[in-house]
């Protein structure tokens, strides 16, 4: 029912288009490739709202521009902003941001998920259970929020 919406008439922006990316030609092609902030956001870009059948790039929750990226120490720090600051599913979609990125990046990289400063009433507190690997391996074992996951992470073919 669209009252039981946090936010029932949220924001929608217009995907940018996808930039592809040109490898030299003298690159080793045993030499592992350096992960780049266009990378990463093109890895979440996709990824759909809990709420609304829009992908997280649509609402501005995330951005290319609020992604870190340091190759040299391996890693990666991504801030989002939920589109209303009382937002009860902040948790979840930066649970979608690390899984996501725990899927695709090489395990050698720390992955810190962020709520952008302000943007949220808890903000503390959900960058705590984000960044927790006890707490994410918890909620990652509750089938009701793993499925809530997996919907949120399945390809979209609109």
């Amino acid at each position: 029912m669209v009252s039981d919406l946090i936010n029932a008439n949220p924001t929608v922006y217009e995907k940018r288009d996808r930039r592809t990316r040109t490898a030299p030609n003298d690159v080793d092609e045993y030499a592992a490739e350096p992960i780049d902030q266009l990378e990463i956001f093109d890895h979440l870009r996709d990824i759909k709202d809990p709420e609304h059948p829009y992908s997280l790039e649509e609402l501005k929750v995330i951005t290319e521009d609020a992604i870190e990226v340091d190759d040299k120490r391996s890693y990666v720090r991504v801030t989002f902003t939920p589109t209303v600051e009382h937002c009860s599913l902040a948790a979840a979609i930066g649970l979608c941001l690390r899984v996501k990125l725990m899927r695709c990046l090489p395990s050698r990289y720390k992955v810190d998920i962020r709520v952008a400063p302000g943007s949220h009433a808890t903000e503390a507190s959900v960058n705590k259970q984000l960044n927790d690997k006890e707490r994410v391996a918890a909620a990652l074992e509750s089938p009701n929020l793993l499925n809530l996951v997996e919907e949120c992470l399945a390809p979209s073919f609109a």
